[in-house]
Formats: structure tokens, C-alpha cells, sequence
């Protein structure tokens, strides 16, 4: 079978292990305490180009998503988040699972409309019965996107600007970051992203980790007691050096972005590939994930050779099917599946 299934399904990059496996005898401090999780989070800092920023190691997407939000939100408030965003859609429920509601507005090809937000915001603050509802209390986006599309940076600044303007954090879910900042046509750097949102995170379990994530608090602004709220959620690595070790190594000589560009290469190979033999797209993906619409008995047929995820039905006839390439996605992989197409 060749797989195309996820950025996550295979191991470490082997640089990233490289570094796992000759410390593996060492003895260190836990919690993060130790000096491979320091050294890693100077690099992130510097990287950022924020020397006054926080930068904590959690263990997954999903925890750090519901720990970070849990920090910043008041018992009554909510998160804004357009409807296919991740924390809406995929994550089984883990916001309202801390009793914190996620608060829906459109997307548009999975980006958040600045225009909308803004009117989204007055209307609940003028309505007279605001104070009978979840009041929204910071604004949550992916960048990339979940279809993998992109925003510009006036569209993110567009809506820090709409998020200062009602004091409101913006919090980046980073789970995919490396393959949005060095996809095609992208005009965002990470120092720009570090300057334009309160919060976000660098994920690595999708970029090359076995796991873990890097939250970026980009001005000194995590809870007082934000290890405290980790523990709490369960996001808490006792053997912290696992994950500083990891983005220690995948923020030595650009290796990050590194695996990002050629995992978006791979991608743009096999979207080439696709459609030289007729295929279609939902939606135009600049990043590694593709998202192909098939024939429900041609996915029927792939599936039985090739790994992919059923995103979702089209139309009775056919089913949008996700592709998703990763560090270790190889050309060869292309070209056998250009053979079973």
C-alpha cells in the first residue's frame, strides 16, 4: 500500500530521532525543565524574532488547542472559530468538553471573513440580550487552513486589527504552520505572524515530530499559572526533554521548514499528476493536503492499493478524498501512484 493518508502516520524525520536516540542515556531535570527544552525554545524565540515571548511544549494538537483556549477564556465566554475549523469539526467536542462553547461563524474556502467578524462582534454587543449569552471571548483560525488554503497577511492583520479593536485575543492553530510558510504564493513570515496574534502554536507531530507542539505566547501574556492549567488538561510531558529535544533539532539549520517545502513540492507533484489524468479538485490547496473529488467506485478501487481519508460526500455519486504528503513522502511514491491511477 502506498499512503497518502496523513502528515502523522509515519515516525520521527530521522534527524529529529537522531537527536532522541544520543541522549537517550542522558539524566535531566522533567517538566521542561531541562536544558534541551530551553535551548529549543531560544531558538523558536529567535526564530520568531520575539525575545520577549513564552514558548511552552505540550503534547498534541488537540490538548494544546483545549488547554490554551481553557487559559485565556472567562466561564462565560466562548470561542470564535469559522465552521469548518478544526476545534469545531474535529476534535470530538474537547472546547465544550471544558465547558466552553465554540461560536460559529461562515467560512470562505476555510478562512475567516474580517468584514463578518467585525459585524458578527457589534451585533452581539448591541443586542439587548447579550447578557444572556456566550459572550465571545478571543478568536481562534488555522493558518494554513483545514482544506489547506491560505490567508494573505493583510487578511490576518485585517482581523487582529477587528480583534484589538474589541480586545479580543487571536489565537493561531499552527498544527500544519511550516507547510502554509513555505507554500507557494504565501507572503507571511514567522516573525510577521509572531508581530500580528496574541497566541499560536508551531506543531511539530504533523512536521517531521513524533509529537508535540510549541506554543508561542508572543508577548509575555500566558496565564500566570499556565503549567499549572497544562497539568490540568493532561498536555503535560513528564519527560519534557522528548519534546524540547525534538523541536531543538527541527529548529537547527532551517530543518523545519525544510521538511515543510519538500512535503509541499511532493504535494504540487502529485496535484500535477492528478490532473493530467482528469482528476478534479474541491478546492485549490496550495499546501500538502489535496483534496480530490472522486467517483465513489474509483475511491472504491484506489482504496484498495493506496491509503487516503473519505473527507466527506460530495454528492451521491461522489466523495471528497483527502491525499496528504510529509516529510516522508518520496518521488517514487508519486510515480507508483501514477501507475495505479
Amino acid at each position: 500500500m502506498i499512503s497518502f493518508e496523513s502528515d502523522y502516520n509515519n515516525g520521527a524525520h530521522p534527524k529529529v530521532l537522531q537527536n532522541l536516540v544520543e541522549t537517550n542515556h542522558e539524566q535531566t531535570l522533567c517538566y521542561g525543565a531541562d536544558k534541551y527544552c530551553e535551548r529549543a525554545k531560544e531558538k523558536i524565540k529567535a526564530a520568531c524574532g520575539r525575545p520577549d515571548a513564552q514558548v511552552w511544549f505540550l503534547v498534541g494538537g488537540t490538548q494544546t488547542n483545549a488547554t490554551v483556549i481553557d487559559s485565556i477564556l472567562h466561564t462565560y465566554e466562548g470561542v470564535v472559530s469559522v465552521s469548518s475549523g478544526h476545534i469545531n469539526v474535529h476534535e470530538a467536542g474537547a472546547i465544550e468538553f471544558t465547558e466552553h462553547k465554540v461560536i460559529t461563524i461562515p467560512d470562505h474556502e476555510g478562512k475567516m471573513n474580517p468584514q463578518e467578524l467585525d459585524h458578527f462582534i457589534d451585533e452581539f454587543l448591541h443586542d439587548g440580550n447579550a447578557e444572556h449569552s456566550v459572550y465571545p471571548g478571543m478568536v481562534y483560525i488555522t493558518f494554513p487552513t483545514e482544506y489547506g488554503t491560505l490567508y494573505s497577511s493583510k487578511e490576518i492583520d485585517d482581523i487582529y486589527r477587528v480583534c484589538q479593536k474589541y480586545h479580543l485575543p487571536l489565537y493561531i492553530d499552527g498544527a500544519r504552520l511550516g507547510y502554509g510558510l513555505t507554500a507557494d504564493g504565501n507572503d507571511i513570515t514567522l516573525p510577521w505572524l509572531s508581530h500580528h496574534c496574541d497566541i499560536f502554536y508551531i506543531g511539530g507531530t504533523k512536521v517531521g515530530a513524533l509529537c508535540g507542539e510549541a506554543v508561542v505566547f508572543t508577548h509575555n501574556n500566558a496565564h500566570e499559572h499556565f503549567f499549572n492549567i497544562v497539568k490540568q488538561h493532561g498536555a503535560l510531558v513528564a519527560k519534557g526533554r522528548l519534546l524540547g529535544l525534538q523541536f531543538d533539532a527541527l529548529f537547527t539549520n532551517n530543518l523545519y521548514f525544510e521538511i515543510a517545502r519538500h512535503a509541499n513540492e511532493m504535494a504540487m507533484k502529485l496535484k500535477d499528476l492528478l490532473k493530467r489524468k482528469g482528476y478534479t479538485f474541491y478546492i485549490d490547496s496550495q499546501t500538502n493536503q489535496q483534496f480530490v473529488i472522486l467517483r465513489n467506485e474509483e475511491a472504491a478501487r484506489l482504496g484498495q492499493k493506496v491509503l487516503f481519508t473519505r473527507w466527506g460526500k460530495y454528492d451521491n455519486e461522489h466523495t471528497i478524498c483527502r491525499f496528504v504528503t510529509s516529510w516522508s513522502t518520496t518521488e517514487h511514491d508519486i510515480q507508483l501512484l501514477e501507475l495505479i491511477l
